[in-house]
């Protein structure tokens, strides 16, 4: 693997002065630098494995400097490291040293956790992206709860990714999707006790009326919460008690 390239000398301690983040999705890998504007796309699909992605990253990136790394990975995340493999990718995540093949100090969190986090206007907020899959997580007083909400049980023995993700859009068309997108939001937010509700993933613009309560975020707002890991105040894990 590539060294450390053009990249800052990363530090253990202090702010890191430029991050790269990495949102990881089912149809594209988006990079964006503290600083730029235009976030770079990375197609991805279910060939593409971590060493994969690394290295078209490693390839993108030949030219930036950064210090460390924010990773919105599209599966669940325990102790700052993928714990299974991605529904919509290829395998081969769970054991991969991000961190050595980068060259620098690497944060890894769900997907739709990052930009939750980025979307946050306090209280109690649930986010669901609508992309590719079902991503979801909530935040509580500031405090970031990752949620596996897609594979949970939903109706006629599907879950409900099957329902309000790509294959559910793909099968049940925009109108029957609509409804059960709206359906979703409602029991999910009642089961989760969310003040307000906000949406992601590039399938929620698809959506023609939204209930009281619910808002449309900006995909932009995963880049927001992949600078915000690194920032010092920034408490994102409940300590067990």
């Amino acid at each position: 693997m590539a060294g450390n390239g053009g990249r800052l000398p990363s530090s253990k301690s202090g702010p890191h002065k430029r991050i790269l983040v990495i949102d990881v999705g089912g149809t594209n890998v988006k990079l964006l630098l503290s600083g730029e504007k235009n976030p770079v796309k990375i197609p991805s699909g279910s060939r593409m494995t971590a060493k994969a992605m690394v290295e078209a990253v490693l390839v993108e990136a030949a030219t930036w400097k950064y210090s460390a790394v924010s990773i919105g990975y599209p599966g669940p995340v325990l102790d700052g490291k993928p714990a299974a493999d991605p529904h919509n990718l290829a395998p081969g995540w769970v054991d991969f040293d991000f961190s050595r093949a980068l060259a620098c100090p690497v944060k890894i969190v769900n997907d739709a956790a990052m930009q939750a986090l980025g979307s946050y206007q306090g209280g109690r907020m649930l986010f669901l992206g609508l992309g590719t899959g079902l991503g979801s997580a909530l935040l509580v007083d500031n405090v970031l709860v990752p949620t596996e909400l897609a594979h949970l049980p939903y109706m006629k023995a599907r879950t409900f990714e099957d329902y309000v993700g790509i294959r559910g859009l793909k099968r049940l068309g925009k109108k029957r999707w609509r409804g059960h997108v709206l359906r979703v939001i409602e029991v999910l937010k009642k089961a989760l006790g969310a003040e307000y509700v906000v949406l992601g993933g590039g399938n929620a613009r698809l959506l023609e009326s939204l209930p009281e309560g619910v808002m449309l975020g900006d995909n932009s707002n995963a880049f927001r919460g992949g600078f915000k890991l690194w920032q010092p105040q920034n408490h994102s894990k409940r300590k067990a008690a």
